[in-house]
């Protein structure tokens, strides 16, 4: 499977992600986990209006990867979530995307707060 060229857009399109329940607690457990150096150097980044609060700038990728949410897994490769960059990589329809209901968005709903 070929992958999203993402490195060069800074988390453009990382937002807004709906998470649901389990999501959460996945994250918070991850985040939790983060060595408090890390943790705080993400945390207090400068992101654009909108963006993923776990977003990396500095590196340039995300920074919750291996639990990222399943919207963020699926982004790029359906038509209703295309990449700008690489659209003809959106081959898969969406018809039933959601498995869990959603509880908020990353960034809106969901600040770094609810995962301390």
């Amino acid at each position: 499977m070929q992958t999203l060229p993402c490195e060069g857009c800074k988390g453009l399109c990382c937002g807004p992600v709906p998470v649901s329940e389990n999501e959460v607690k996945k994250i918070k457990k991850k985040i939790q986990s983060m060595p408090s150096k890390l943790r705080s150097e993400l945390e207090n980044q400068k992101r654009y209006y909108g963006t993923c609060i776990f977003y990396d700038l500095d590196k340039d990728r995300c920074g919750i990867h291996s639990v990222r949410p399943d919207i963020c897994r699926k982004f790029g490769y359906y038509k209703e979530l295309t990449c700008f960059r690489k659209p003809e990589l959106a081959t898969k329809s969406i018809n039933q995307i959601v498995k869990e209901k959603y509880v908020g968005i990353l960034t809106l709903d969901l600040t770094w707060d609810d995962f301390r």
